[in-house]
């Protein structure tokens, strides 16, 4: 196993970390300190020793992860520190989600803002007495210097013992009573309407988003507020929405050239982005694109869905079929060096007239308008960004807005040409199961809206690969790297999996699609299931043990494993007429309602899965020929309407047909309605007379 390539930058002898198939612990392979990855080795090896432990969690495309190796983990004289008199540990935090969530816990019990790198110090129970983030190698900044950190820790742990034991078990307290179920709590409609009021007190109105900088896109907090504004006095959350998509898609967190969208925006406009990009970014805000476009018909919106798809196929595929992680903020060791234009280059790629031209509508300026950290920082760099909406730059330029997106058409083909030929930023190219699941829905759900079968082709391909590659034995996998598992799968993998193959199974029929969605989301209760009942862990059983065997609630970059199981579970109920599926859905909800009550907008995913059980949910079967041109219209138009409540089957007389009422029993009686494709819309049980015209399907 080699490191991934251009990250190495000395070449000390290969440690315990060499053996792993995280990107992340691989950058950190010949780093002189003496790394273990996470399991007993270590644990075992303070406790016989004594030494307090120093575990480091982070991930491969983290800009201040690749600070702290530069400035401290490579230092031989830091390193000889930590090999004297610690046992160091290195976590990813992509492969290890449950090590991750425990010890970000703990950094906030201390007060905290949490953050990767993650520093803590531990005993040989696990139990962190001392947290921090990002520590510089000497003191400055007003914060002391990771030598000095270190020293201060082996003097706590030789002289206050006693005082180490109170810290750890204070914390250990406080991340056992995170995880424990909330008090129960009566969830409605009026759940809702207060999340749509505490997003209305955090909105920003002239600028879109939520708060002041940084921010973050949190699309599925977009894609909730657009299901709340379906419901009588939560109107207002579908402007909340659209407003925020707009200023993002026109804003600089914006890929303008290459498509896609970075971490977040570290100013309150939208602007200036930390430039590093996550599949699962990609992922949520191309579902929220879809389905703002459902909703508003504005094709800036779908441009852009469709652009950060192509990105994902061009830039980021597995080669048969999976789709990469991530890639970096950096490239040649500078944050967006990548990315940025000055308005000289524009002018030499695109002709003096046309580059001119360039720079106005993409808002670059002489001086530029990117001033990073780095001394290596270009002069005069560019964030290509749309400053206004295109109809408001065509009259600016004098143009019709066709004319104008033909232009922006041909300039981004020729920059992109020309940004090939730079040095690219590091890719994460390890497969994980569940961010491919979050990927193989915005493929679906894209390809379903806008009619285009090379996304639902690559949606089929994603799931082939992670169905086929990532689960030996039958038990699927957590991530993939140059063909090594790294381990099992958490909830997330399960739930977000699922959700993929339920929404591809929407988009095509296929019923093998449905069949693999029922048996994940059968194995969830078996794998994470508390004897208890409730909600679910994020973990399964066994391995090294933790402090605590988490279970979120809260959504963050990504919606909780439970948030997810639980929408998946009710949807398949729907689908299934299987009331075991919607049950055990509720039972998360009813686990988890005391967390919806105390802060819903916390947990935007769990509130879009009580939204679906809130109703009126509805089932549509169509069926017919599918070639048919009827069968064709009223599929059509069902995929090109917002209908967040709405499940569609086909029941087609054919294979795939007879299979599906195999599967789904209730749907076996419905067909064509003399001879004609039809369309059975059932709600409660119960399924009204059959259409054959589009236009009826909303009566």
């Amino acid at each position: 196993m080699t490191a991934p390539a251009g990250i190495l930058r000395r070449m000390h002898p290969a440690n315990r970390l060499a053996k792993e198939t995280s990107p992340y612990l691989l950058q950190h392979a010949r780093n002189p300190v003496d790394w273990y990855p996470w399991g007993e080795e270590a644990f075992e090896r303070a406790r016989r020793e004594d030494r307090p432990i120093f575990l480091s969690i982070g991930y491969s495309t983290c800009h201040w992860c690749h600070v702290m190796e530069r400035e401290s983990f490579e230092d031989t004289e830091i390193a000889d520190l930590l090999n004297a008199h610690f046992v160091s540990i290195k976590v990813d935090r992509e492969e290890r989600p449950d090590v991750d969530a425990i010890y970000m816990t703990a950094v906030q019990a201390t007060g905290q803002g949490g953050g990767w790198p993650l520093s803590a110090f531990l005993d040989g129970e696990r139990r962190p007495f001392f947290l921090g983030t990002y520590f510089p190698p000497e003191d400055r900044w007003g914060r002391p210097g990771f030598p000095t950190v270190l020293r201060k820790v082996l003097s706590a742990w030789r002289e206050r013992r006693e005082d180490v034991g109170r810290a750890g078990a204070e914390i250990e307290a406080f991340v056992k009573g995170a995880f424990a179920p909330p008090e129960a709590a009566v969830l409605g409609e009026a759940t809702l309407a207060a999340a749509v009021r505490q997003f209305r007190g955090r909105y920003d109105a002239a600028r879109g988003g939520f708060g002041e900088a940084p921010k973050f896109p949190r699309a599925h907090s977009l894609s909730f507020l657009l299901r709340a504004a379906e419901r009588k006095g939560m109107e207002e959350g579908r402007e909340m929405a659209l407003a925020t998509l707009r200023a993002i898609v026109r804003g600089g967190i914006h890929d303008q050239v290459g498509g896609g969208f970075h971490r977040y925006s570290t100013d309150g406009r939208w602007l200036v982005p930390h430039f590093e990009k996550m599949l699962y970014d990609q992922a949520l805000l191309v579902e929220a694109l879809v389905e703002g476009w459902q909703v508003s018909g504005e094709e800036e919106l779908a441009r852009a869905a469709r652009e950060a798809l192509d990105y994902l196929l061009r830039d980021m595929a597995h080669p048969e079929g999976g789709i990469f992680s991530a890639e970096d903020a950096d490239s040649e060791g500078v944050e967006g060096k990548f990315y940025l234009w000055t308005t000289a280059e524009l002018r030499a790629v695109l002709g003096e007239v046309e580059g001119a031209l360039a720079a106005r509508v993409f808002g670059a300026v002489d001086g530029g308008n990117f001033h990073g950290e780095a001394e290596e920082a270009p002069e005069g760099g560019n964030i290509l960004h749309l400053p206004a909406a295109r109809p408001a730059l065509a009259a600016e330029a004098g143009l019709a807005e066709a004319d104008l997106d033909r232009r922006i058409a041909g300039w981004r083909e020729r920059l992109l040409a020309v940004r090939a030929g730079r040095v690219r930023p590091h890719r994460d190219d390890k497969v994980l199961a569940g961010w491919n699941g979050l990927a193989i829905s915005a493929l679906a759900k894209a390809g379903r809206a806008f009619g285009e079968e090379r996304f639902l082709a690559a949606a089929g391909r994603a799931a082939d690969f992670v169905l086929g590659r990532m689960r030996p034995g039958g038990r699927l996998q957590r991530s993939l790297r140059e063909g090594r598992c790294s381990g099992p799968g958490f909830l997330e993998d399960h739930a977000f999996l699922g959700r993929g193959l339920l929404d591809l199974f929407e988009a095509t029929g296929e019923p093998a699609r449905l069949r693999a969605a029922m048996d994940l989301a059968r194995e969830i209760p078996a794998l994470f299931g508390d004897p208890a009942g409730g909600a679910f862990f994020d973990a399964p059983a066994g391995g090294v043990d933790l402090l605590a065997r988490t279970r979120e609630s809260d959504d963050w970059a990504v919606p909780s494993g439970n948030s997810a199981a639980a929408l998946l579970l009710l949807r398949l109920g729907a689908i299934t007429a299987d009331p075991g599926f919607s049950e055990r859905g509720r039972e998360v909800l009813r686990a988890l309602s005391g967390s919806l009550d105390r802060l819903p907008m916390g947990a935007p995913s769990l509130l879009m899965a009580l939204d679906f059980d809130l109703g009126p949910a509805r089932e549509v079967v169509l069926t017919g020929d599918p070639a048919s041109e009827g069968f064709r219209a009223l599929e059509r138009s069902l995929s090109r309407r917002f209908l967040p409540r709405t499940v569609v089957l086909r029941r087609t007389e054919d294979a795939a047909g007879r299979e599906i009422a195999s599967l789904l029993p209730w749907t076996a009686a419905h067909g064509p309605v003399d001879g004609k494709p039809a369309a059975y819309v059932c709600s409660g049980g119960a399924c009204r007379s059959p259409v054959t015209e589009e236009e009826r399907l909303y009566d």
